[in-house]
């Protein structure tokens, strides 16, 4: 699917839009509520299934197929992410009522950081047929690795990078009404905000490592990786307000991950072999959006049934990040 230079503008110009709304609802500091998150979320998902309908008319079935697919993908690997996200916000004590804020802060570096790898992991499918294997076979790893037991507990905290950044800049001990930075006594200082903005981003980083190969494995037309991954994250802020209450029982969602990340590696594998040797099959993009959608209801399904049925076993959100 060939994208017009002006299509490329009209949607950055888009979600700058969304963006600037968003930016605008959380001027305000303030602790969201339920019925908030579910009114936010619902825009999202609404905005994101009627730019795949409209990829659909105008990009035809096999584009809009891809889109959707690889939006599932995304969103799937953000729910997975916003466990984290929940034991950074609580590790650091942050106010519910600047949570939203820093949260934003996140998702919009997400964002540029995941352009600038969508721009490096294009050029190099363009050149390399060959990456295909590599992004299949580090999906396939990160699989595996989902699958493992973890071994000690994971630091949301940050840890020593935290410890270092303390060192050389000077914090203070609140919030300082929700800015990232103040003045006190002649010198600007950092609050603790911008010590949890900073860990998001650096784990955001991490997230696009696994998310970008991903959803290469789906399509490798950069406008609909991007606007995917752009439609995902953009609804992560509410969503994570909307299940918070819920991330403790979503006990079995590391497996499903683990099986659609080993499914779209063969996939990618599969599709360089079949550029390679045309009697090698490649998996068709609508029997990954049907495999997807399986995987991700039956996990969904058995961890509400096994959480309902043992809640004294239940995971604690802290204890769940530790599988990342």
């Amino acid at each position: 699917m060939d994208v017009p230079l002006w299509v490329w503008l009209a949607t950055l110009a888009g979600i700058g839009v969304l963006i600037a709304i968003d930016v605008w609802h959380v001027r305000r500091p303030h602790e969201v509520g339920f019925r908030e998150a579910l009114v936010w979320s619902v825009i999202y998902v609404a905005v994101a299934v009627a730019f795949g309908i409209g990829v659909l008319i105008f990009g035809g079935r096999e584009a809009g197929t891809e889109y959707f697919t690889g939006w599932l993908v995304e969103k799937s690997l953000s729910v997975d992410n916003l466990f984290l996200f929940a034991a950074i916000l609580g590790r650091f004590a942050v106010p519910p009522a600047y949570q939203q804020r820093v949260l934003l802060i996140g998702v919009a570096g997400a964002l540029v950081m995941r352009a600038v790898f969508i721009l490096l992991g294009a050029a190099m499918v363009a050149r390399f047929a060959v990456v295909f294997v590599v992004f299949g076979a580090f999906l396939i790893w990160t699989g595996i690795r989902m699958l493992r037991p973890s071994h000690g507990e994971a630091d949301p905290g940050g840890g020593r990078f935290v410890r270092l950044l303390r060192r050389y800049v000077p914090v203070t001990d609140d919030y300082g009404d929700g800015r990232l930075t103040v003045r006190r006594d002649g010198r600007r200082m950092a609050t603790p905000l911008l010590l949890v903005a900073t860990v998001i981003l650096s784990v955001d980083l991490v997230f696009a490592l696994d998310s970008i190969p991903a959803i290469f494995g789906i399509t490798d037309n950069a406008y609909l990786v991007f606007t995917a991954n752009a439609f995902a994250l953009l609804g992560l802020r509410a969503l994570y307000f909307l299940l918070i209450g819920l991330l403790d029982r979503l006990v079995h969602l590391k497996y499903g991950l683990a099986l659609v990340l080993g499914f779209i590696g063969v996939k990618l594998i599969l599709h360089y072999l079949h550029t390679v040797w045309s009697a090698v099959p490649e998996i068709p993009t609508m029997l990954s959006l049907g495999v997807i959608v399986v995987v991700l209801v039956v996990v969904t399904v058995t961890s509400l049934r096994a959480t309902r049925a043992a809640p004294a076993t239940r995971e604690a959100v802290p204890e769940r990040t530790a599988s990342r």
